[in-house]
């Protein structure tokens, strides 16, 4: 049964970050605040951790559209072509924020993302997420949790949330309530800005 953990987005403690980065060391997953809907985690190195959340969503691993959450946009150059300033400029504007981009993945992806041409790259506005990022040292894989009768409280309430998955999934986090609409997602790999989805983020910060 996974673990249930409170964790103060405004000081988030240190000790229990380092309890949720333990548990992704070692392969489990993680259900996890954002600053949108919460997501469910695993470490982007983990072959088994990934072939795992996978396997929840009922997809194939190669073909999933998982987001890579970083911390910031330095970890960019790790699975993204070289992008221009243009783009550059659009990213830092709106992150952290609550955006998905999908950008061009270069040869450098983790093995089971080699095949894809894009990426979605994330960097919420949530302390929590962040410093898991941080002091894991790489991003995390991430896909927001669903309700498949789409009773909204269910996936913005921890509490909920851990009744529905605690026998999936290896650590909950409270961070206190989600919200219930996603990220906005913008396709920046073309020659125009495409928005993919409406959500959470105003999609006219071009």
């Amino acid at each position: 049964m996974a673990e249930f953990i409170k964790i103060y987005e405004d000081k988030p403690n240190e000790a229990a970050i380092k309890k949720v980065v333990d548990v992704l060391k070692s392969g489990g997953l993680v259900i996890y605040p954002t600053d949108t809907v919460y997501g469910l985690g695993c470490d982007i190195t983990n072959t088994k951790a990934l072939e795992r959340i996978a396997k929840i969503k009922g997809i194939k691993l190669e073909k999933a559209n998982f987001s890579f959450v970083c911390s910031d946009l330095s970890n960019l150059s790790d699975y993204v072509k070289q992008i221009d300033t243009s783009t550059f400029k659009i990213l830092k504007r709106a992150l952290p924020g609550p955006y998905t981009f999908i950008l061009p993945g270069n040869n450098d992806l983790p093995k089971e993302f080699r095949k894809k041409k894009t990426v979605g790259i994330r960097v919420p506005d949530n302390e929590i997420a962040l410093d898991i990022v941080r002091m894991l040292g790489n991003p995390i894989v991430s896909t927001s949790i669903h309700d498949e009768d789409e009773v909204l409280e269910y996936s913005t309430d921890p509490e909920l949330i851990f009744e529905k998955w605690q026998h999936l999934v290896d650590l909950v986090i409270d961070g206190g309530y989600g919200d219930n609409v996603g990220s906005t997602i913008i396709d920046l790999s073309g020659y125009e800005p495409v928005v993919i989805r409406q959500g959470k983020g105003d999609p006219d910060i071009f």
